[in-house]
């Protein structure tokens, strides 16, 4: 298939550009994969949508405060770096500006020497390695001092609120952008789902931003997927199989958790308890082997995302749910409105 398959039209002013208030008020569009019917609810509907035994699969990954804004040593001019992934305890591999002026041996300087980078590297995809100090704090402390949430750059207002950007069970920092579609979920809508029987178990994966970056490749097969850190517990996997053993439903809140699955998946012919870097690149023609139901945000055109969600919905239900979201004056990207797909 053609990247150009997965175009549409989105006016402007269909992207989000604050998170719903509150959370469950986001609208959702139903989506049955087996006959392409939709329907259109509110997020707090949820409950009346699932059904005792379904299982919940979320992402607990934390947004890391990744964007730092510093100076160069030396010069004094004006950097930004966001912090990707790690390679060990206090180096990172991470975006840079302006990187063409940050070689090899170049520090830049966060909040009056909280904490300095050292460029060690450039790698071939054009990101910097960076080794960090941060004199009298550990690295987690001083980024917290100095760092911001990593909005993605479509997002022009400032939150009110960095926890806005976070889901309510957020618990393991390392993501550089957020879950999103777990950030319509509320403390008292997840209890009542427990209540009539639905279940939620946590997965790790840390959210890099090469799931925002445009795929170049006209032929998407051609398309070199980015890798991110994912973790499943011995406590998910037994009761991930045993939800399948009982022939109940496993939904994903999200493409990450859906990557996370089905990259166990793929690896080890179950699920079981895992951790790793995955490079899963999910897109029409996939065999998913765990999933039954997606909970997801709408994607951008041309992106990896929604060529997943054209895998598991089909790609002709999903295009046509696209056009309707557009229509029905939908509430696009990481603030925007949600789709249950089952």
């Amino acid at each position: 298939m053609q990247k150009s398959d997965f175009n549409y039209d989105l006016p402007k002013e269909r992207i989000a550009q604050e998170p719903a208030d509150p959370r469950d008020s986001a609208r959702l569009m139903c989506l049955d994969r087996s006959g392409g019917q939709v329907s259109h609810r509110v997020f707090h509907e949820l409950p009346s949508l699932l059904k005792p035994g379904d299982l919940l699969v979320v992402n607990n990954s934390k947004v890391l405060p990744a964007r730092l804004i510093g100076v160069k040593e030396g010069t004094g001019a004006a950097c930004e770096v966001l912090i990707l992934k790690p390679r060990s305890s206090d180096v990172w591999e991470c975006l840079a500006k302006p990187g063409k002026r940050l070689k090899t041996g170049a520090r830049v300087v966060f909040g009056e020497g909280i904490l300095v980078a050292e460029i060690l590297e450039t790698t071939e995809e054009g990101n910097k390695i960076i080794s960090f100090s941060h004199p009298g704090k550990t690295f987690y402390e001083a980024l917290e001092e100095v760092g911001r949430l990593p909005l993605p750059h479509y997002i022009e207002k400032q939150l009110e609120d960095d926890e806005q950007y976070q889901t309510v069970y957020a618990k393991e920092l390392g993501s550089a952008a957020a879950p999103t579609a777990g950030l319509h979920f509320t403390d008292e809508l997840l209890q009542k789902l427990r209540d009539m029987g639905v279940q939620t178990v946590e997965v790790t994966l840390h959210v890099g931003l090469g799931t925002f970056r445009p795929v170049k490749e006209n032929d998407i097969t051609h398309h070199h997927m980015h890798t991110e850190w994912y973790s499943i517990s011995q406590e998910a996997a037994d009761r991930i199989n045993e939800t399948k053993a009982a022939g109940n439903r496993v939904i994903a809140v999200g493409t990450t958790s859906c990557r996370t699955l089905e990259s166990a998946y793929q690896a080890h012919g179950k699920i079981c308890a895992c951790q790793g870097d995955t490079n899963i690149f999910i897109y029409p023609g996939y065999e998913f082997g765990i999933m039954d139901g997606l909970i997801t945000n709408f994607h951008l055109p041309e992106s990896t995302l929604i060529m997943l969600v054209s895998a598991f919905a089909g790609y002709e239900h999903t295009m046509d749910a696209y056009r309707t979201a557009v229509e029905e004056k939908y509430r696009f990207y990481s603030f925007g409105d949600a789709m249950l797909i089952l």
